[in-house]
């Protein structure tokens, strides 16, 4: 009976892994073609060495390094104006003049004064030598001769002041001064900017008053020129701390040798604090969980799950501190998708990573 119930048993077991063995023989295909469908397929880069920047970022308004608006001392008629707005002119220049004539003439008669006055004194200077005059009639003459030089200097001045030059070079304003207009004192002709470097006022939070100091550069955009960047470097630093927006207000000079930019214009200004070599990686790749920032990396067709530590953010880049290195390969695209241990396929598709400042992985 036994025997018998053990062929059963025989014949049973035979049938089950025959039928298996079967059954193994018609999916293997199949299985085969899930398994490679399971691997997910992800682009990757290498982490780079890059410049990166601490920066303080800042809104503030342009303002000519000299800048004044000319007027006149004197009443008169303007007789030559030489004012073409935005024309550039050299120190010394001549802009605008008066009718001078009665002045020419009073500078005249006092140089005339001036010339028998010193002959008087001659004269008498001589006739002093055989005591015919006394020295007080010689010193009284003296006198007469330093006034009328005194005089002949103020005439002078007053002819000058009938001439309105550059007092330094600079950028003609605008003006509505036309020849034969009357012009009395305090009448403002037209401005005179020097643009040749810019000065950018703007203010720093107080926290980074320890990290500030001079000869820091400075880059600065404007909203009239959006593809443009500026140079120049912070030149001064306030003395006080504003107690309203607790920032200490500083200034930078911008260079401005092609004259694009205007005083009163409004730009954004980034101090850079501090500048080194550091790697960093695409921000897309870098996903949050909490307070923990980590990344996939792509190690023989298995991904890898890294806990990082950031730095500077930049546009579309982020420094990584610690974590990676510039060896791994960085999963950029499905990394969302990914659990550590799952088993991925390197694709490298063109336009994963936006500002293609990272040359894709050779592997594929």
């Amino acid at each position: 009976m036994w025997k018998q119930w053990l062929t059963a048993v025989l014949l049973v077991a035979i049938a089950v892994g025959g039928a298996m063995f079967w059954r193994h023989l018609d999916i293997t295909p199949a299985q085969e073609q899930d398994q490679q469908a399971s691997a997910s397929r992800v682009d990757t880069v290498k982490p780079r060495v890059d410049t990166v920047r601490d920066e303080v970022t800042a809104v503030g308004s342009l303002q000519a390094l000299e800048a004044v608006e000319l007027t006149t001392e004197l009443s008169g008629r303007v007789v030559d104006v030489r004012l073409n707005a935005g024309e550039r002119v050299q120190q010394g220049d001549l802009l605008v003049r008066l009718d001078d004539r009665q002045a020419a003439a009073d500078l005249q008669v006092i140089e005339s004064q001036l010339a028998d006055a010193r002959r008087q004194l001659q004269r008498a200077s001589r006739l002093r030598t055989n005591n015919s005059i006394s020295q007080a009639q010689v010193d009284e003459l003296r006198t007469a001769v330093d006034v009328a030089v005194a005089q002949r200097q103020a005439a002078r001045i007053r002819l000058e002041n009938h001439r309105i030059v550059a007092p330094f070079s600079g950028v003609i304003g605008l003006s509505d001064i036309s020849v034969g207009a009357y012009v009395t004192p305090g009448t403002i002709l037209t401005s005179l900017d020097a643009t040749e470097r810019m000065e950018l006022n703007f203010s720093v939070p107080e926290r980074f008053l320890g990290q500030v100091s001079l000869g820091q550069m400075v880059r600065g955009s404007s909203p009239a020129y959006r593809d443009d960047v500026f140079e120049g470097e912070l030149v001064e630093l306030g003395t006080r701390v504003s107690e309203l927006s607790r920032s200490l207000p500083v200034r930078a000079l911008i260079n401005n040798s092609q004259g694009r930019l205007r005083p009163g214009q409004f730009m954004s200004a980034s101090l850079t604090l501090r500048e080194r070599q550091a790697l960093v990686i695409p921000e897309q790749a870098v996903l949050l969980r909490g307070d923990n920032k980590y990344v996939f990396i792509a190690e023989d067709g298995v991904a890898r799950r890294v806990s990082v530590d950031l730095g500077t953010r930049m546009p579309g880049l982020v420094e990584v501190v610690s974590g990676i290195a510039e060896s791994d390969q960085v999963i950029v695209t499905g990394q969302d998708r990914l659990s550590s241990g799952d088993r991925v396929e390197v694709k490298n598709g063109e336009g994963a990573v936006p500002d293609n400042r990272f040359a894709q992985s050779p592997e594929s």
